[in-house]
């Protein structure tokens, strides 16, 4: 009899096996590309299509707020270049604006939930590119004033880096 178990035993653990259903596969993640001083870049895949970003984490924010992260990006998409955000940690008041400096010059930013957008992305980048850091001063909703400090070290090679990765 023991010896009748072992092949049908046999011919069974693969139909067994396949009959298992399979693990879902995990969406990708974020690719990194590499660390720039106090930048990283990275690229990730948006329906079929590759999306590039470079990104820092401010160095520091006044007041300071518990759990509160704020982080600049760079993007870059299939028909939009040089799109630069703000994410806050904190939503915005509807209608409220975020002024970015960067040395003498100076950004508007309009805010959508909890990130801030600029207007002109190509300007704050090449300025970006020439300073040693970046400042936002954002409404918060409880009628504050929030001033992220975010460092420029490492900007340049971040944003060429994601260049290269989606070219034009």
């Amino acid at each position: 009899m023991r010896a009748l178990l072992i092949p049908i035993f046999a011919l069974i653990a693969p139909i067994a096996a396949q009959a298992q259903p399979k693990p879902a596969a995990k969406p990708p993640g974020p690719k990194p590309i590499g660390v720039f001083d106090d930048w990283q870049a990275a690229t990730y895949d948006e329906g079929g299509q590759t999306v590039c970003y470079a990104f820092t984490k401010a160095r520091a924010s006044v007041p300071a707020i518990a759990g509160r992260e704020a982080i600049l990006t760079v993007t870059h998409r299939v028909g939009m270049r040089d799109a630069v955000s703000l994410s806050a940690g904190f939503e915005f008041a509807q209608g409220a604006e975020v002024e970015v400096s960067a040395d003498k010059a100076k950004f508007q930013f309009y805010t959508a939930k909890r990130s801030a957008f600029a207007r002109d992305g190509h300007a704050a980048i090449v300025t970006f590119g020439s300073v040693k850091q970046v400042t936002a001063k954002s409404p918060h909703p409880q009628k504050k004033e929030v001033l992220d400090t975010f460092s420029a070290k490492g900007f340049s090679g971040a944003y060429a880096a994601i260049n290269k990765a989606c070219p034009k």
